[in-house]
């Protein structure tokens, strides 16, 4: 089942995730309703908080990057970061809550990370490159943090106009969503 992606503006999204257990209801058929629901929206991860649900879970398929030879495809819940480390670089990234927004990010290029499966199976494991950034930024909603929290404020002031669009529900998008305020049209 495809879900209503949660647009900038929604309080949710700025709110702490809660860890969840293995007796979570219908956490496969969630799993798959977001997996389902980030394909739709043409993206490459996918945030519990995006959806509506204030819980540590994140989704990523990496393996649809052109040219990432080390793709994978995974669920993560309660994850923790272990370690950042390696160098700084920027890459451009958006974000299916900030469409039509797109800025360079600067993160680190490697990340140690104790997270657990579906089957809650739990995990420490070093990720890298693309699958580092995807999972920091999809870590990044968790905390309740956005991608363009980490841009300055002048890159903040020339984005307002178009977050704006997106509170107010005003923006184009090709998928589903539920903007904050939206304007009746």
């Amino acid at each position: 089942m495809i879900l209503r992606v949660i647009g900038y503006g929604d309080p949710l999204l700025r709110k702490q995730c809660e860890d969840i257990d293995k007796d979570y209801p219908k956490l496969d058929k969630l799993i798959a309703d977001m997996f389902e629901t980030m394909y739709e929206s043409k993206g490459v991860g996918l945030a519990a908080p995006q959806i509506g649900l204030n819980i540590n879970l994140f989704i990523i398929d990496t393996v649809q990057i052109e040219d990432n030879k080390n793709g994978i495809k995974r669920a993560f819940i309660n994850p923790i970061i272990v370690k950042e480390e390696g160098d700084e670089y920027a890459f451009e990234e958006g974000c299916l809550s900030l469409p039509k927004i797109r800025e360079d990010i600067v993160r680190e290029e490697r990340i140690v990370l104790n997270y657990f499966d579906e089957q809650f199976v739990e995990h420490e494991e070093i990720f890298d490159d693309i699958n580092a950034r995807v999972i920091l930024h999809e870590y990044d909603h968790l905390e309740g943090i956005l991608f363009i929290d980490h841009l300055t404020g002048i890159q903040k002031r020339l984005i307002k106009k178009r977050l704006n669009e997106i509170v107010t529900g005003t923006v184009e998008v090709d998928y589903p969503m539920k903007f904050y305020k939206q304007v009746k049209k």
